[in-house]
């Protein structure tokens, strides 16, 4: 069995340095909540996004495609803007993370997003998960996209900063993954700690590879639940990261 949430962050802004021990604080977090992996969906626009990856790179064992952390997972990832509105999660083997934010390195800016059309063109070569992140979020919807676009994710973000803000996420998001015939994974949107565990899977086997994940994916060998406390979660977080990104100038 594995537990794990498909969508976190590791830095607490796109403007903080990348802190290994903030890192472990995270997993030390996600452990307590129950989790035993998550996908690290660090936003490839956030500052020196390299360092994120040099650091666990020399610091941690990496073993076929996570990274272990006394038996603790941690999958390569990384949240893509794309230019039509819309953001995109990506998770794969750690190469195939360089590469992809490699050749995104210049269009990091809103005006110089990748278009969907760009960003999946890319993906043609690279064995990667796709997930369509918190899709029916009023801010960043993908449904703009249109069916046939659609259908190219392998699952999309049941997220749980939207099930905390934002009324009918749940049903929304599960409408349009049955529309399409795709699956829906859960993920908590975290850049701290506390929002660890507000959304999370409960996978029949441990997996250690993408294709096993998308294998167990598509035949649904998951269960996704939200914890009650998704709402605390989500609020506590949001305060204690106003208050840390004044107190750190960011």
């Amino acid at each position: 069995m594995m537990i794990i949430d498909f969508h976190t962050h590791t830095k607490m802004s796109k403007k903080a340095a990348f802190d290994m021990n903030y890192f472990r604080r995270m997993v030390a977090s996600a452990r307590r909540n129950g989790l035993t992996a998550l996908a690290l969906t660090e936003h490839f626009n956030t500052s020196n996004f390299e360092d994120i990856y040099d650091h666990l790179d020399r610091s941690l064992p990496y073993r076929e495609h996570y990274y272990d952390l006394g038996g603790f997972k941690v999958f390569p990832g990384m949240e893509i803007d794309i230019s039509e509105t819309g953001h995109n999660l990506i998770i794969g083997h750690r190469q195939d993370i360089r590469e992809l934010r490699h050749r995104f390195r210049d269009r990091t800016k809103k005006d110089r997003f990748p278009s969907y059309d760009e960003l999946f063109d890319a993906l043609r070569s690279h064995d990667v998960l796709k997930i369509g992140a918190h899709p029916t979020r009023r801010s960043t919807p993908l449904t703009q996209l249109g069916e046939d676009r659609l259908r190219n994710y392998d699952a999309f973000d049941l997220n749980g900063k939207d099930l905390a803000k934002q009324k009918d996420t749940k049903e929304q998001v599960y409408a349009l993954a049955a529309s399409l015939g795709k699956p829906v994974v859960g993920g908590s949107d975290a850049h701290l700690p506390i929002q660890l565990g507000a959304v999370r899977n409960v996978f029949r086997q441990d997996c250690r590879t993408v294709q096993e994940l998308r294998s167990c994916i598509a035949k649904g060998e998951y269960t996704t639940t939200v914890s009650p406390a998704v709402q605390w979660k989500v609020y506590s977080a949001a305060v204690m990261k106003t208050i840390a990104k004044k107190v750190q100038g960011l």
